[in-house]
């Protein structure tokens, strides 16, 4: 079975779950809405310019995780996906996954973004397979810190490996969608890499390369 990869932030939303994640909690009173803000602001701007430090960052947005209860943290997920993650959602995105389904081909998300935001993102676009960041676990509690490699930069394809030795799936003839210069060395690992609204890095890149570049706004 063909794969059909698909990064999520800036490719299938309209925006970044993971900033946008930063300023629900700001906006709802969760959190200390000046400093955190500009923390979450400075991380961003280290993502978009390719030189974040991924592991402080999930130190970062995975804090406020060990300190809240589960049921609160349910209701926060909830909201974000009402007010935040559901108006962003691109319907060209949906209908090119539902294109690669109908193909016959299985669709992946693969994002930087942690397990927590994204796992009801993936429901909600009916994509079964979710490879994301991992947040750290002991007793059943969230531990406040990354579990593992970010799946950022080259550890995105760390991970994918990991999951395609666990089943047997192969890359052959993959294709990987992504917006960001963040993704290269994913993009560079596939049969079918292809741009989709990519930031300035990566759209001069496709071009010399003569990958697709296409849009889902």
């Amino acid at each position: 079975m063909r794969l059909a990869l698909f990064d999520l932030d800036n490719t299938l939303l309209a925006g970044d779950s993971d900033h946008s994640w930063g300023e629900f909690l700001c906006e709802t009173g969760c959190v200390d809405a000046t400093e955190y803000r500009a923390r979450n602001d400075a991380f961003y701007a280290d993502y978009v310019a390719g030189r974040l430090d991924a592991v402080a960052y999930q130190s970062f947005t995975q804090a406020i995780l060990s300190r809240t209860e589960a049921a609160e943290l349910a209701r926060w997920q909830a909201e974000f996906m009402a007010a935040v993650i559901e108006p962003i959602v691109l319907a060209k995105g949906e209908a090119l996954l539902r294109q690669h389904r109908e193909a016959g081909d299985r669709v992946v998300i693969i994002t930087a973004t942690n397990r927590f935001i994204t796992t009801p993102i993936a429901a909600r676009l009916g994509v079964e397979t979710l490879i994301a960041t991992e947040c750290g676990m002991q007793d059943g509690l969230y531990t406040g810190r990354v579990d593992g490699v970010p799946c950022y930069q080259d550890g995105k394809v760390t991970h994918l490996n990991r999951w395609l030795a666990q089943t047997g799936q192969s890359l052959e003839d993959a294709y990987f969608y992504s917006d960001s210069r963040n993704d290269l060395p994913l993009l560079e690992a596939v049969s079918h890499p292809v741009a989709v609204d990519p930031d300035d890095t990566l759209r001069a890149i496709a071009v010399e390369r003569g990958w697709p570049v296409i849009s889902l706004r």
